[in-house]
């Protein structure tokens, strides 16, 4: 039996959201080990290649992330395998570009370009609240940050208004009825709507309620809802379709008004 951790990833068992093709090669880029788990990363190899084409292999792709021109979330990366993740800021600064890495209401990692004013922070959910030594609070965010001294009002499943500079908490946002979400998990990942009602379900998985910008309503897991801003304003700029899932038929109808015109 082989010994430790797999080194290899087949190219058929990668994730879907990476958006890579069947035919060209058995295997796939196997994200190292970083901040994101690896079926919820999209590695910097498959960003710079596959999605914005300044590379045509994997060797080109090293040759850039080793001139030390990639930033993610402010901190160079070399690791050409490195996994990036939801939320996370990756910036060029020789072509002066800024992308924030989302979803669609497919699924499917989007590049999403922002302003390098907006790139200066990011939004991390909470995940624990817990006290270190010397009775010292902090909170863990879902990219595997553990922040200091938190206000005392952040609770589990709030979001934080992270400075990427400073490494600093610079505002939150509060997991209310009312509050703007995006689904980071299950069927309805990448929907963007106002959070309606939480069920408790002691001993088995909250739901959380919601409603998006048509009226469409659907539920979810709590583990699965990320807040991103209150009331009707993101706090981050969206992608084009505002995370509203159209039905087939309404998909169809809009692929021909585009070919009519």
């Amino acid at each position: 039996m082989a010994r430790g951790p797999k080194k290899h990833l087949k190219r058929l068992n990668a994730p879907k959201s990476w958006l890579l093709d069947k035919l060209s090669g058995v295997f796939a880029p196997k994200p190292s080990a970083g901040p994101h788990r690896m079926r919820e990363c999209l590695p910097l190899v498959i960003f710079l290649r596959n999605r914005l084409k300044y590379a045509l292999n994997g060797s080109e792709v090293t040759k850039i992330v080793m001139q030390r021109l990639i930033k993610v979330d402010g901190k160079i990366r070399t690791d050409k395998n490195f996994p990036s993740g939801f939320m996370d800021v990756i910036s060029i600064e020789k072509t002066n570009e800024f992308f924030r890495l989302l979803y669609d209401v497919k699924g499917r990692f989007i590049v999403h370009r922002i302003t390098a004013e907006e790139a200066k922070y990011k939004l991390c959910k909470v995940k624990k609240l817990l006290v270190g030594n010397k009775g010292i609070p902090y909170v863990v965010t879902h990219d595997g940050r553990t922040i200091r001294y938190p206000d005392p009002l952040i609770k589990p499943n709030d979001s934080v208004q992270y400075d990427v500079e400073t490494g600093k908490i610079l505002d939150f946002l509060k997991f209310d009825s009312g509050s703007l979400c995006m689904i980071v998990g299950g069927r309805n990942l990448g929907r963007i709507g106002t959070v309606i009602s939480r069920e408790r379900h002691p001993g088995s998985f909250d739901i959380v309620h919601v409603k998006d910008a048509v009226g469409h309503s659907f539920a979810t897991r709590m583990t699965n809802v990320f807040i991103i801003g209150k009331g009707q304003k993101p706090w981050i700029s969206l992608p084009k379709g505002k995370g509203v899932k159209l039905s087939i038929a309404e998909e169809r109808d809009k692929r021909l008004n585009r070919k009519g015109r």
